[in-house]
C-alpha cells in the first residue's frame, strides 16, 4: 500500500491536577467527564498513550504500527536510521488553570545514564492566556548547586527564577536543563523531543483529593539542571503573511511559522522529513495528489514523507506551525 495521504489521530486527554477547560471551550474537544482536562495528546507514539489513526483507510492503526510499516515513506530515511520504529517527536497542547510544578528534564545523556531513551527539549507556542499570565524559565541570576539546593530548603528558589509574561502567538524554547514551569491562565501547543521524562522540583506544596502531595524528584534533577541566567527565554519572529516564518531550530526539531490568508504550495522533494501541521488559527484545506483534507483550528495532521507536494487553501485564514526533523 502507498502512504500517500495526511493523516489525522484521536486526541488522548489527560487529567491533570492543574488542568482546565480551555481545550474544551477554545479548541472545542469533548473530553467527557475529565474534571481538570489538563494534556491533550495529539500526535505520540510514547508506549502507553499511542496516537491511533482517526479516519481514512489507515483508521485505527497506531502510529508506531505505520512506522512500523511504512518506515522511509512515512518518517524519512535519515529519521528511520536514527531513530528505526519510534517517532521521534510528541504534539500535545496544554492547558494550565493553575501553576505546573517547577520542573526540568535531562539531556539525552544523562537519560540515557538512568535507563532511559532520550531525554527532552521541547517548544512552546501560546494559543491564549488571560492578562497577566506568567511562566517561569530558568534562573534571573546565576546561582551555584549550593545556593539552589538551600534556597530549595528553605522555599526560597522563586526568589531566582525568571519570570516571564505571557502573550498570545509568543514562543518559548526550553533546551533540556532550563528549569521551568507553565502559569495559570496560559494554553499553548508543546512540540518535544518523544519522552515522558520529568524532575518535578517543587510543587508549590499542593496536595491532591487525597490530601497527599505528588512525588518530588529533587536529587535526580540536581545533576539535570543547568545554572546559568535566562534573560528573555522568548524566540522573537517577525511574522509574514503567506511565507513560511522560522521560529526553531534545533537538533530535535525544527518548526516554521505559517500565516495565510492566500493558497501557497508546499514543496518538501528536499527535505527528508515527516511535516507535521499543528492549527493553531482558523482553518484551511490541504490539498495532495487530486484531493482534498479539512483542518481545523486544534487539529494536528502528519503529511508522510512520501507526498512531497501540498497546497494549503485558508478558508478564508490560518495560522500553523510546520514541524520537521
Amino acid at each position: 500500500m502507498e502512504l500517500i495521504q495526511p493523516l489525522k489521530f484521536k486526541p488522548i486527554f489527560l487529567e491533570k491536577i492543574w488542568g482546565g477547560t480551555k481545550i474544551k471551550t477554545h479548541l472545542k474537544y469533548d473530553f467527557g467527564n475529565i474534571p481538570n482536562c489538563g494534556e491533550a495528546w495529539m500526535l505520540s507514539a510514547v508506549p502507553g498513550y499511542e496516537s491511533v489513526v482517526a479516519e481514512g483507510p489507515l483508521e485505527g492503526n497506531t502510529l508506531s504500527e505505520l512506522v512500523e510499516i511504512f518506515m522511509e515513506d512515512l518518517v524519512g530515511e535519515k529519521v528511520y536510521d536514527q531513530f528505526e520504529n519510534n517517532f521521534p517527536l510528541l504534539v500535545k497542547f496544554i492547558d494550565a488553570s493553575q501553576w505546573l510544578s517547577i520542573q526540568v528534564h535531562p539531556d539525552d545523556s544523562l537519560a540515557q545514564k538512568r535507563g532511559f531513551e532520550r531525554g527532552k527539549t521541547e517548544m512552546w507556542y501560546v494559543l491564549e492566556a488571560d492578562e497577566n499570565s506568567q511562566l517561569i524559565s530558568g534562573f534571573s541570576k546565576e546561582i551555584s548547586k549550593k545556593e539552589y539546593v538551600e534556597r530549595l530548603q528553605k522555599k526560597r528558589l522563586e526568589e531566582v527564577l525568571n519570570f516571564q509574561k505571557v502573550k498570545q502567538n509568543e514562543v518559548f524554547f526550553t533546551p533540556s536543563g532550563r528549569i521551568h514551569a507553565i502559569g495559570p491562565g496560559i494554553l499553548l501547543a508543546e512540540i518535544q523531543q518523544s519522552a515522558d521524562l520529568t524532575y518535578r522540583i517543587f510543587d508549590w506544596d499542593r496536595v491532591d483529593s487525597h490530601g497527599n502531595p505528588r512525588e518530588l524528584h529533587v536529587e535526580e534533577a540536581l545533576d539535570a539542571i543547568d545554572f546559568s541566567i535566562t534573560e528573555d527565554a522568548r524566540t522573537p519572529y517577525t511574522p509574514v503573511h503567506n511565507q513560511t516564518i522560522p521560529l526553531v531550530s534545533s537538533s530535535y526539531f525544527t518548526t516554521n511559522l505559517l500565516e495565510l490568508d492566500t493558497a501557497i504550495s508546499k514543496n518538501y522533494e528536499d527535505l527528508d522529513s515527516f511535516v507535521i501541521y499543528v492549527v493553531t488559527q482558523g482553518s484551511l484545506q490541504i490539498h495532495f495528489n487530486e484531493t482534498q483534507l479539512d483542518a481545523a483550528m486544534g487539529e494536528v495532521v502528519l503529511i508522510p514523507n512520501a507526498l512531497k507536494n501540498i497546497d494549503l487553501y485558508p478558508t478564508p485564514a490560518a495560522t500553523l506551525l510546520e514541524v520537521f526533523v
